[in-house]
């Protein structure tokens, strides 16, 4: 039976995240919507006899950036090049662009092998906090949209407003810090299908981050947190650690096409594993 190549339809994401929960990515409640909001087009699906058997998301961030997740083939159907078809279509969809993605070691040569370079390797903390402090910590609001924008210019490859319009929204709970010039740094966290994952959280420096979560913990009532950190924050992690969370899986940062010139220093915690 013939294979079909097109862009998913809203409820075909829905499914596609369905997928990620089934793969125990744990992906956060109506992440679809918000997801798909960074860019419609950006989710591929293959299909035998009108049903989906392969999935991806290749994000453009305009012309420069672009980012790969998602990246899954189902089950019962591995095996037969589904997932080696919506691989070559989003590959194709973001072009020259510079490309990142985050893989699994399992999967980290084989993107090496695609022309990927490592940039750095992230860790999954999960835990309950016992954090004190948060002050200095606000909500973020309409009226910050703006300084936020320009904020996260700082930390993500790209600028991304439609996206971050729609995650910054209730449910999910967005805080800033307001430092003595303006925003410092900024977080969010959103319930997932297990505890609530925290992403982005990008700070001037560690005092700042740690605030953030800290607020955000109190704001998510002592449920499990989770929160992907690149290792380069040796300090933090070993903060988060001392606060009763603990490393979990690891991923790779990866870059197709050269290395973006955001701050990574600023980087607490990655916004998610599917967009970047």
């Amino acid at each position: 039976m013939p294979r079909t190549i097109r862009t998913l339809t809203a409820s075909e994401v829905e499914t596609l995240v369905d997928w990620a929960a089934g793969e125990g990515w744990n992906p956060g409640i109506g992440d679809a919507a918000a997801l798909r909001a960074a860019d419609p087009e950006g989710f591929i699906g293959a299909f035998v006899g009108g049903e989906m058997v392969a999935g991806i998301s290749a994000i453009t961030y305009g012309a420069g950036f672009g980012f790969i997740g998602l990246y899954i083939c189902r089950s019962d159907r591995r095996g037969e090049g589904h997932g080696k078809a919506v691989w070559e279509a989003g590959m194709a969809r973001l072009g020259d662009r510079i490309i990142g993605l985050d893989g699994v070691p399992e999967q980290r040569a084989n993107y090496q092998r695609k022309g990927f370079v490592p940039a750095y390797e992230t860790v999954r903390f999960s835990g309950a906090v016992r954090l004190a402090g948060g002050r200095g910590v606000l909500p973020v609001t309409a009226a910050d949209t703006a300084e936020i924008l320009a904020y996260d210019r700082q930390c993500f490859p790209a600028p991304r407003e439609a996206f971050l319009r729609e995650w910054l929204q209730p449910p999910r709970i967005a805080l800033m810090f307001a430092g003595s010039t303006g925003i410092a740094g900024y977080g969010a966290a959103r319930r997932c299908r297990e505890g609530f994952k925290i992403g982005p959280l990008f700070a001037d420096g560690m005092d700042t981050a740690l605030a953030l979560v800290a607020a955000l913990a109190d704001r998510t009532a002592g449920e499990t947190l989770h929160i992907d950190v690149p290792v380069t924050q040796v300090s933090f992690t070993a903060m988060l650690q001392a606060a009763g969370m603990a490393a979990g899986f690891t991923t790779t940062r990866m870059y197709k096409g050269g290395k973006p010139g955001n701050a990574p220093t600023k980087v607490f915690g990655i916004t998610t594993l599917e967009l970047g």
